[in-house]
This record gives structure tokens, C-alpha cells and sequence, in this order.
């Protein structure tokens, strides 16, 4: 398998644009070898038949061509002047067929696709631990909202459909036109540099072969999947997705603890999600060694931030809910944290939010 470095963003550019723009290269280099060919004829033609030099050949050849009407460099013969006329037609007529395919051009909107083409490079190029949503459809759509309303996360949507992807630009968002199962649409966003992909596509098959090529590409990253039955759910998992969401077992639960703890979820769905929050909830993992070893009260991060630590998880996978003062801090302890922006974000010259790329900050945005 070719490492990202060996291929070219020319190779990695759906096979749509690639097309295009290999027309329009062939167009320029046609036009291009047009010009350059009436260039030689014309002063070939007047240094055999008038004798000129070939500078002075080259120059009548230059303002002939161009229609400028500075005069003959040297007085013309009649042999002289009938190949003139001969290349002044044939320049007017290569020009306005330039000029012609210069226009179509603009208006098929060639010119346009690659300058869309150099920006998205550069912006592509430009990702950094960014998370990647695969199809932008109702679940991918509400993904990428969650996304956007935390204010400071760089994601990047990928979809087959152009009509979604025309959606998920007219919304603001980063898109790709590709199929997100294929290794160079992957390499094409960036899948090595990616902390995270959402796997969101309509069909249970695609969201395995997405995170089946997404960890084989990047086997540290990430992978959340979207899963319609119980079985798909389990395929998921053994393909190598870290968490699989069924929106209907989901929603069914949802839908009943709605029903019978009406104020609680309204108070868990405030601080989860929205963009309207007063309070977060976030993750830190106990590294630094001066606090391993010590208790919750001794390490007084409720005193010195207002965080509040809502609970452990153990670096084997215990949890410990409302933990007290007296909760000892271990090693890979992931510290389940409660808190205003200004909170978290003091907690975080203390901690650092968990991740496995520790640069990473995903902190609420200020007020």
C-alpha cells in the first residue's frame, strides 16, 4: 500500500476533477503549442523568403501576429506580403479560437474547479487532529452541528452525493465529494493526522468498510459507527470500532428515560450538547506524577479551578461515581469533570484533557 507521502494530490483528487482538469491542462498546453507554432512559422517564413535576420523575422512575426500596426520592418516583396496576409488570418483565427476556449473555460467553470481545487489542497493540508464525519445525511448532519457548536474543532464531511456535499459547503463545513470506504479518499483528508472518524453512512456495510480502512490506515485513531441492528452493532465492533450507536436503540432510550426522569434529561441534554450551555463536561487523564498518589482533597483541584469531579475511571476500566475527598488519584485515572468555560479551562494549565495526542485542546469556547 503507497504511503500518503508517495502520492501526489493529484492522485488522491476524485477521479471526477482529475478528468476535468486533464482536459483543461490539454486544452492550455494545445493552445500553447498553437501560439508557439505560428510563431516559428511566421519567422521561418521571413528569414527563407525575405532573408531577414532572425530577430528581425521574429519581431515582424511578433507584431503581426499581435495586430499592433507598427509597419514592416524591412520593405516586403510581393511574395512577402501574400505570406503576411496568409498569417495574419491564420493568427486571427487561432486567436479567436484561444479566446473562445478561454471563455468556455470560465463559463463550464473550469477555471473555477481549479482554484477550488488549490484551496481545498491547502486547506486539506492544513488539518491537524481534526475529526472526519463520513456521509451528511440526518445523523451526519446533526454531527457536524454538535461539532460546530463547540466552537473550537476543525472537522472535515465526506459524502458520494454532490447534492450533500453542495448542502454541507452552503452550511459552512469543510467537504469532500468521495466514497469514505476508499483508502485515497481517506489519504485525502488527512486520515493519518485525524483524531477521530464518525462513521454516518446509510448502510451498515459502508460503515464497516470505513472504519475497517480508516483503522488500517490510522490504527490509533479513533472510530465511532453507526450501526441500524443489533448484529451490525456486534460486526462493527469486531471490524474495529471503539463505540457503535444505533439511533433506534438509542433513541428508545432516550425516549423512556424522557418519560419517566423528565428533569434529569433535560438538565444531562443542557450539558451535553447545544450551543447555548452554561456548564461542560469533560475528560482529563491524571499524568503528571505529582498527583498520582493523592487524594481528592489533598490534590484541591474543586478549590483552586470550581471543577467538580462528577467521576473516576480507572485506568482498568472501573468506574467510581461520586467519588469523595478521600478518592485516591492513580496513574491513568480519567477524571470525569464538570465546569463553566472559564472552569475547564483552568483546570487545564493543571491537566490535560484526555486524548492520545496530548497537544490537543477540546475546551468549551469562552462566553
Amino acid at each position: 500500500m503507497p504511503s500518503k507521502s508517495s502520492l501526489s494530490y493529484q492522485q488522491l483528487q476524485p477521479i471526477a476533477l482529475q478528468r476535468e482538469l486533464l482536459e483543461y491542462q490539454r486544452t492550455l498546453f494545445t493552445n500553447a503549442g498553437i501560439l508557439v507554432g505560428l510563431v516559428m512559422i511566421g519567422t521561418l517564413g521571413y528569414h527563407l523568403i525575405e532573408r531577414w535576420s532572425w530577430f528581425d523575422s521574429l519581431y515582424m512575426t511578433i507584431i503581426t501576429l499581435a495586430t499592433i500596426g507598427y509597419g514592416e520592418t524591412n520593405p516586403l516583396d510581393f511574395e512577402g506580403r501574400v505570406f503576411t496576409v496568409i498569417l495574419i488570418i491564420m493568427g486571427v483565427a487561432s486567436l479567436s479560437y484561444i479566446a473562445a476556449q478561454f471563455t468556455a473555460a470560465i463559463a463550464n467553470g473550469h477555471i473555477y474547479n481549479i482554484f477550488q481545487a488549490r484551496r481545498q489542497r491547502k486547506m486539506m493540508e492544513s488539518l491537524e487532529n481534526h475529526y472526519i464525519v463520513c456521509g451528511f445525511g440526518r445523523t451526519g448532519r446533526q454531527v457536524a452541528a454538535e461539532f460546530t457548536a463547540e466552537g473550537s474543532m476543525s472537522f472535515v464531511i465526506i459524502d458520494s452525493d454532490p447534492h450533500a456535499i453542495e448542502q454541507a459547503e452552503q452550511a459552512g463545513y469543510l467537504a469532500v465529494l468521495g466514497d469514505a470506504a476508499l483508502d485515497h479518499t481517506l489519504f485525502l483528508v488527512g486520515i493519518e493526522r485525524a483524531t477521530c472518524i464518525v462513521a454516518a453512512l446509510p448502510s451498515d456495510a459502508e460503515n464497516l468498510y470505513t472504519v475497517l480502512s480508516a483503522k488500517t490506515l490510522n490504527p490509533e485513531i479513533r472510530a465511532i459507527a453507526r450501526a441500524s441492528t443489533e448484529e451490525a452493532m456486534q460486526k462493527l465492533r469486531r471490524g474495529g470500532a471503539d463505540e457503535v450507536i444505533s439511533p433506534y436503540i438509542t433513541g428508545g432510550k432516550r425516549m423512556a428515560a424522557m418519560a419517566l426522569r423528565p428533569q434529569v434529561m433535560d438538565f444531562v441534554d443542557g450539558i451535553i450538547a447545544g450551543e447555548n450551555r452554561s456548564f461542560y463536561i469533560e475528560e482529563y487523564r491524571i499524568d503528571d506524577s505529582s498527583y498520582v498518589g493523592s487524594s481528592l482533597r489533598k490534590a484541591s483541584l474543586r478549590s483552586q479551578t470550581g471543577v467538580l469531579v462528577l467521576a473516576i475511571r480507572r485506568a482498568d476500566g472501573d468506574l467510581i461515581a461520586g467519588p469523595d475527598g478521600d478518592t485516591k488519584l492513580l496513574q491513568g485515572d480519567v477524571l470525569i469533570s464538570m465546569g463553566t468555560p472559564e472552569q475547564l479551562r483552568a483546570l487545564n494549565q493543571i491537566l490535560n484533557p484526555l486524548s492520545k495526542k496530548p497537544n490537543i485542546l477540546r475546551l468549551p469556547r469562552m462566553k
